[in-house]
């Protein structure tokens, strides 16, 4: 069975499978920046005991699973979550969704993905998909950072689902449940609410390793590289962070774009042309990070070296600490 679902491409999988789900249930007004923009998702951490692929972990966006529930709950919609130890009873729930018309979405592993290119696969399980069909064993798969609709086994399908490692999904899906009919009030006070929240996490969240501080942490991390760890590996350590920024869901530069395209819808909303302002700050701040970005290829790939490589990279980070710290406390002072 194969349910009418309209495949949208996006720049992040989560936004994606958020808009996608809501628009299929008749909420046209949703975007993949509004999405992000009511689910906070802008954010900036980095966890110096935890090591992901050998290398830093570091993320730019919020918990994986935030923005969905985030959006959903500022719309005022139910969602329901599953994880499962069994296999077999995973698949079976899954089967039962599709066979009664309701699409789902599904965290899974990167690594085993088929119709990923093999560079982009490697260990890293919060990636977000949408099952809205299966046809014998195949199952119709609307994977949003994906141009088009593609398709998985039973067997490639639970292999994702049931991925080991960090973040291990366990067969994890979910979905909105018992819709209401689209608010645009509650829409414009999602949008209130997730600036305020995004503010917040940015401007004021404990701690030194997140935040608009946590970028500069890292830019503290980056100068000692060379010594500590040696050019190789420190030049690997270099590539993890462009790996994390620009490869998984778009990353720094990327989500800083998104959040400028939702101030600007959120302008148009609330009919507050300050926004529009702060969105050219955010402009800014993706600029930097891809600049930056480009740097840090540079050392990655050999061409640039030695310890004035890594102050310059840790001084544009400063910048960009700084360019979003000012972005932000301009943001917390407008008056809603």
């Amino acid at each position: 069975m194969n349910i009418d679902f309209k495949h949208i491409q996006s720049a992040h999988c989560e936004n994606g499978v958020t808009t996608n789900l809501l628009r299929f249930h008749g909420y046209d007004f949703i975007t993949e920046p509004l999405a992000f923009g009511l689910g906070s998702g802008l954010f900036y951490i980095h966890i110096p005991f935890i090591s992901i692929s050998n290398g830093p972990a570091v993320s730019f966006r919020t918990m994986p699973g935030a923005i969905f529930k985030r959006t959903c709950k500022s719309l005022g919609i139910p969602v329901e979550h599953k994880k499962f130890s069994d296999a077999a009873k995973a698949k079976q729930y899954l089967d039962n969704q599709i066979e009664i018309g309701n699409p789902v979405g599904c965290q899974v592993g990167v690594f085993n993905l088929t119709y990923f290119p093999v560079e982009y696969r490697f260990h890293f399980n919060a990636h977000n998909l949408i099952v809205y069909g299966k046809d014998g064993d195949s199952y119709s798969i609307s994977d949003p950072v994906m141009e088009t609709v593609t398709s998985l086994t039973e067997e490639e399908l639970q292999r994702v689902r049931f991925a080991k490692g960090a973040f291990a999904p366990k067969g994890h899906v979910y979905y909105p449940v018992n819709i209401p009919k689209p608010n645009i009030e509650l829409l414009r006070k999602g949008i209130v609410k997730g600036i305020k929240r995004n503010t917040r996490d940015m401007l004021y969240v404990p701690g030194g390793i997140a935040g608009v501080k946590g970028i500069k942490f890292t830019a503290n991390q980056i100068r000692k590289w060379p010594t500590k760890l040696g050019d190789r590996r420190a030049a690997l350590y270099m590539g993890q962070i462009i790996r994390m920024q620009e490869e998984i869901g778009t990353g720094g530069g990327g989500f800083r774009f998104i959040y400028a395209a939702f101030l600007e819808q959120a302008a148009q909303h609330l009919q507050m042309d300050k926004l529009m302002h702060s969105s050219d700050d955010f402009t800014r701040a993706g600029d930097l990070w891809r600049a930056a970005a480009v740097e840090m290829a540079g050392v990655y790939k050999n061409r640039l070296v030695g310890q004035e490589a890594y102050d310059k990279i840790a001084d544009m980070l400063v910048e960009i600490s700084e360019t979003e710290k000012m972005a932000f406390t301009k943001l917390s002072k407008i008056k809603f």
